[in-house]
Parts: structure tokens; C-alpha cells; sequence
């Protein structure tokens, strides 16, 4: 530890970690949301310009491509420089982005700004970054804190989308877009100035205890399930030749298919089966405030039957989503409309609580960043792929039908690959370890 380590957090009357918390809290609200407001984009960006749905939506899939070859740096940057610079350029460029989308007026002019700027300053702020520090701050509330921090998304949503949706149609798109962009970067930028990447760099402990002997897992802490396992020190070279960094790859990978697909065309899809644009604005936002009790709550619930567990019942959460919108297109009732809104953001949004303690738990180390970064490509090539592949299916067959079958597989496979994966046989989440005992 330098000299120039502030001494100031270890003196406040609460544990710092909270106000770390607080933060990503806010830096979720307005980072993910800016990324969400795409689904609200598409229908006035087909309208004026006249391109295909799949063109338009594969600005945002292209985005996120792009963003995935970031993740690999952007977790190397974490482990040498820690949060705040990762963070405040991901504010950076999708600020930009924002702020430049107005003056669009050809399909690459997208790409570059809604698309990889917006994309991947995303991913430099959002559940990626925030999943490489967030989790060194808490052990034996791990899942509970990640949920709360991930929360901030619902909050974000209720409250920002059905604001950009009023701005869409009183002043227009691009309108839209500029105060998006203003907001993240006046309020994103020294908020962020805050944030450290482990409790360590500012005098404390996880979980705010006040002695090495107090954060033992005979105090509720994750308990080592396979020292061997452990016991290796994990780097990114070694973490690639195991079998359970490519279940983590391939599980993550299809989660967030499955979540993009949906987040991108909900709007639009629902639109076309007979609801208003601004109830299906609000249904977006809605997704998002129900899934603050569902982050939370499962993220809690996380830390007492184990991550694995959670992360099935959030697959199932999206499944029960996508049959929901195959039958809205027979039977568009309310009542299926709320099931696909609480399964969605009830069920579904707990996969973010998790997403980053899985990884820590298996590869907990100095090269967690590194090795968390890489994995992170796999989900964000699924992410990319969500939206674009759903987009061509409906171009091609002219129904949403066949792409939303194809996701209530990939909820299976994920589920089925962390499973795989097992992180309860490396370390035992604080329930499971006083079971154990």
C-alpha cells in the first residue's frame, strides 16, 4: 500500500463498500439504460430512413461485437490500472456516441455511433467492468451486494425510458439521443472518480470487518470446497485448458442471446401484435423495475442455495418470457403481457447477480480480471448475436416465431452449461457452507 493511499474511507461511521455500491448503482441507471433506449430508436430510425429491421437492429448486435475484443483489455486494464479508468473512458465513448448520433444520415454513420461507440462504452461501464470489482468488496453478502448494485438498472428503466420515449415523440429521436448523452456524461463522469477495485487499496476489509481473523469462512464466508483447485494461481493460460472456463463461455454465451434478442425487439414486436407504442415503452421500462426484487432477491438468495441453482431458475425465468410473446401473437391479453414482464424481469434480470461470483469462485486470483474479461467475449458474442439473428428470422419468415423457439433452447443450454461448470465444488456459498458444517 503507497503513501498515497486515502486513509479517508477506513474513517467514515459505514463500511466505503456501500458507497461502491451506490455508485455502480447509478453508473448501471444511466450506462445500461443508454444501451436499452436502442429498442426505442429502432421503430423512429425504420420510419425516417426506411431500412430493414435486421440492418437497423444489427447496429446494436455490431456494437456489441466490436465491444467483445474490449473485454480482454478492459479486464487486463483492471488488473493494473483498477476501475476508474476503464470506467471513465467507457463514459467517454458512450457519450460520444450519443451525443453524435443526431447527424446520422447513412447506415455506417449508425454502426459507428449507436452501434460501437455507444456498445462499447456499454461495456466499459456496465455489468462487464462492474462484475471485475464489484465482487472483491463483499464475501459473505456477494450475491446480495451484486444484486443491489445491478438494481440500479430497474431504477435506471422505470425512469429514464418512459422520459426518452416522451422526448422521441415530442421532439424527436435525435433530441432523445443528446439529452441521453449529456446526462451520462455530466452525472457518469465524476461519480465514478469514487470507485476503487478492492477494499485493500483504501485501508479495509471485505465486508467491512476489522480483522483478518473476523473474515474467516468459519465466519460465513465462501468455504474451499476443493483446495487442490484453489490452491493453483490461476491465470488466463491455465484458466483456457479447463473444461469449466468453456462451459462458463458457452452458458454465458447463450444467457445473453437470450436476453438481447428479447430487450431489442420487445418494443417493436409488441407494437405489431396491437399494444400502443407507449405501453410497450412502459413494458420495457416495467422489465426493469420488477427486476430490482428479482436481482436482489435472488442475488440473496444466491449466497444461501448457491449460484447455480439461481442461475437455472433465471433461465427458466426467460423461457417462460418467450413463450409468453409466441402466444401474445395468438392472444394478445394483458394478462400474457404481464406474465412475459414479471417472468423477464422477476425471474430473468437475477442472472446479472451472479454472473460475476460464478467467475470469482472458480477463479478467484490476481488474473480474475484477465480471466473473467476473456470469458466475457463468448457472452458478448452472444449478446451480438441475440438481436442480429432474431432480426434476419423475422426478415426471412416474416414471424418472430421460429427465433423465439430457438432462445427458449438456448435458456436450456445455458442452464445446463453452469451447471456444468459447478462452482459450488470449487468454494461453498456462505448457506451452503454452515450446512456443511
Amino acid at each position: 500500500m503507497t503513501s498515497a493511499t486515502p486513509r479517508w474511507p477506513a474513517h467514515l461511521p459505514f463500511y466505503f463498500g456501500w458507497v461502491i455500491i451506490g455508485v455502480a448503482f447509478v453508473t448501471m441507471a444511466i450506462g445500461v439504460t443508454a444501451r436499452t433506449a436502442f429498442s426505442l430508436l429502432l421503430p423512429p430510425l425504420i420510419q425516417e430512413f426506411g431500412w430493414d429491421r435486421g440492418e437497423v437492429a444489427g447496429a446494436f448486435s455490431f456494437g456489441f461485437l466490436v465491444s467483445a475484443f474490449l473485454s480482454p483489455i478492459a479486464g487486463r486494464m483492471m488488473d493494473r490500472q483498477g476501475p476508474r479508468v476503464v470506467i471513465l473512458a467507457g463514459v467517454a465513448l458512450m457519450s460520444s456516441g450519443l451525443l453524435l448520433a443526431p447527424w446520422i444520415a447513412r447506415p455506417w454513420q449508425l454502426y459507428l455511433t449507436l452501434g460501437v461507440l455507444v456498445g462499447c462504452g456499454t461495456n466499459l461501464a456496465g455489468y462487464t467492468v462492474q462484475s471485475l470489482y464489484v465482487p472483491n468488496w463483499f464475501v459473505r453478502r456477494r450475491g446480495l451486494a451484486m444484486g443491489l448494485a445491478f438494481s440500479g438498472v430497474g431504477i435506471g428503466a422505470v425512469i429514464l425510458l418512459p422520459w426518452l420515449q416522451s422526448l422521441i415523440v415530442q421532439q424527436g429521436w435525435r433530441a432523445a439521443s443528446h439529452a441521453m448523452g449529456l446526462l451520462a456524461l455530466i452525472v457518469l463522469a465524476p461519480l465514478n472518480l469514487l470507485v476503487w477495485r478492492r477494499p485493500t487499496d483504501v485501508g479495509l476489509l471485505p465486508d467491512g470487518v476489522r480483522s483478518i481473523d473476523a473474515a474467516r469462512p468459519g465466519r460465513g464466508a465462501a468455504h474451499i470446497v476443493d483446495p487442490a483447485w484453489t490452491g493453483i494461481g490461476w491465470t488466463l493460460r491455465r484458466a483456457i485448458r479447463t473444461g469449466r472456463f468453456w462451459w462458463l463461455s458457452l452458458g454465458f454465451c447463450m444467457a445473453l442471446f437470450v436476453w438481447y434478442g428479447v430487450q431489442v425487439h420487445q418494443t417493436k414486436y409488441l407494437v405489431e401484435v396491437g399494444f400502443s407504442p407507449l405501453t410497450a415503452a412502459w413494458a420495457l421500462g416495467i422489465v426493469s423495475l420488477v427486476g430490482i426484487p428479482g436481482q436482489i432477491g435472488l442475488g440473496a438468495l444466491s449466497d444461501r442455495i448457491g449460484r447455480e441453482a439461481v442461475w437455472a431458475i433465471a433461465c427458466l425465468g426467460f423461457a417462460i418470457c418467450y413463450a409468453a410473446l409466441i402466444a401474445l401473437e395468438h392472444t394478445p391479453s394483458p394478462a400474457l403481457l404481464y406474465l412475459m414482464v414479471l417472468a423477464q424481469g422477476c425471474l430473468g434480470y437475477g442472472l446479472t447477480s451472479v454472473m460475476g461470483p460464478i467467475v470469482l469462485e472458480i477463479f478467484e486470483g490476481p488474473h480474475y480480471g484477465s480471466i473473467m474479461g476473456t470469458i466475457n467475449i463468448a457472452a458478448i458474442c452472444g449478446g451480438a448475436l441475440g438481436p442480429w439473428v432474431t432480426g434476419l428470422i423475422h426478415d426471412r419468415t416474416g414471424s418472430y416465431q421460429v427465433a423465439f423457439l430457438i432462445a427458449i433452447l438456448c435458456c436450456a443450454v445455458s442452464a445446463a452449461s453452469v451447471w456444468m461448470a459447478s462452482p459450488r465444488k470449487i468454494r461453498s456459498v456462505p448457506g451452503r457452507a454452515r450446512v456443511g458444517r
